[in-house]
């Protein structure tokens, strides 16, 4: 499946609960002023992008995150391009 399908699925405004994140997945919220809701393969935190994206998280939100999940400090349109670039690596 598409990364871009993924993360438009993850978008559609059903919400779900953390039992429903697929297994080898994670959600995390991305988004300066709306925070929204996407669901990621678990292998993405090793890559060096989104390692940076949790360096910048640490730093501007520590271990509070106030969405319940991970919230990465950056656009959702950047974070959806950021883990496109990931999808073909």
């Amino acid at each position: 499946m598409a990364i871009r399908q993924m993360l438009r699925r993850s978008l559609s405004g059903e919400r779900r609960s953390a039992s429903e994140v697929p297994k080898g997945h994670l959600a995390v919220y991305a988004g300066k002023n709306e925070r929204k809701r996407f669901v990621i393969p678990v292998s993405y935190l090793n890559h060096p992008s989104f390692q940076e994206l949790l360096l910048q998280a640490e730093e501007e939100f520590g271990f509070y995150h106030p969405m319940g999940g991970l919230t990465i400090p950056c656009s959702a349109d950047l974070f959806i391009d950021l883990m496109s670039q990931m999808s073909l690596a």
